[in-house]
């Protein structure tokens, strides 16, 4: 997955999500939402077959956007890891 840089603020990115999807999109939207720096966060799809997602990352004046999103992507892997530690175990 690569991340286009549309926008870079002090308290404001937005960048373009490419060969991602609502799945990840949202995924993200809700760790970002768990921060209390990040203000704002949610992403648009222009058109569901061709578009390419835009993820809007607005934080307050302690925080930096880049971080937070970072963040968040490092809690969903964590989280992920532990899913699928907990799946194989279960599983065998």
């Amino acid at each position: 997955m690569e991340l286009n840089i549309l926008l870079d603020e002090k308290n404001k990115l937005i960048c373009q999500v490419k060969e991602g999807d609502h799945t990840i999109c949202n995924a993200l939207r809700k760790e970002l939402v768990n921060d209390s720096h990040v203000k704002n966060a949610g992403y648009t799809i222009r058109h569901p077959l061709v578009g390419i997602p835009r993820l809007i990352v607005e934080t307050d004046t302690g925080s930096n956007p880049r971080k937070a999103l970072l963040a968040a992507a490092q809690r969903l892997k964590k989280g992920n890891d532990a899913m699928k530690k907990a799946i194989s175990k279960s599983i065998k």
